[in-house]
């Protein structure tokens, strides 16, 4: 459920690389929500792969937007293969998954809302960052 109590979960799945500034990722995140006509006021939270548990500029969006960061392990992931609207091999190198942003939005959006979640925005890149919005409506609200 969402911190509003009811409507969708909207969870911004995102990646970046190494050493990534938490201004490239907020604003590849603003861009893209714009453009999935979501306001920023209506984000749930952040997620991303365990990977990127140490990247400071996660941590540091995250505390600006004041919304909770996940992170997942590559198998929790994996199972979001059949829905994701890109693949990466380098990616997939690199983290054991073939996309990061919108596997991991859909992993914590199937979460917090406890039903099966859609991708509203497909992965989008800016500069050093990319973002994914998934949505979901949770069991009580469906």
């Amino acid at each position: 459920m969402n911190d509003r109590g009811n409507g969708p979960v909207y969870v911004a799945g995102l990646g970046c690389r190494r050493g990534c500034p938490a201004s490239a990722l907020l604003a590849v995140l603003q861009e893209g929500l714009a453009r999935a006509g979501v306001p920023l006021a209506a984000l749930t939270a952040l997620a991303s792969v365990a990977h990127k548990r140490d990247e400071p500029g996660l941590w540091q969006l995250a505390r600006q937007l004041e919304r909770p960061l996940v992170f997942f392990p590559p198998p929790a992931l994996q199972v979001w293969q059949s829905q994701l609207t890109r693949h990466s091999a380098r990616v997939q190198q690199i983290t054991g998954v073939p996309g990061v942003a919108e596997a991991a939005a859909l992993a914590l959006a199937a979460r917090l809302a406890g039903a099966v979640p859609g991708l509203r925005l497909g992965k989008y890149s800016h500069a050093a960052a990319s973002m994914a919005l998934a949505e979901a409506w949770p069991e009580e609200a469906a």
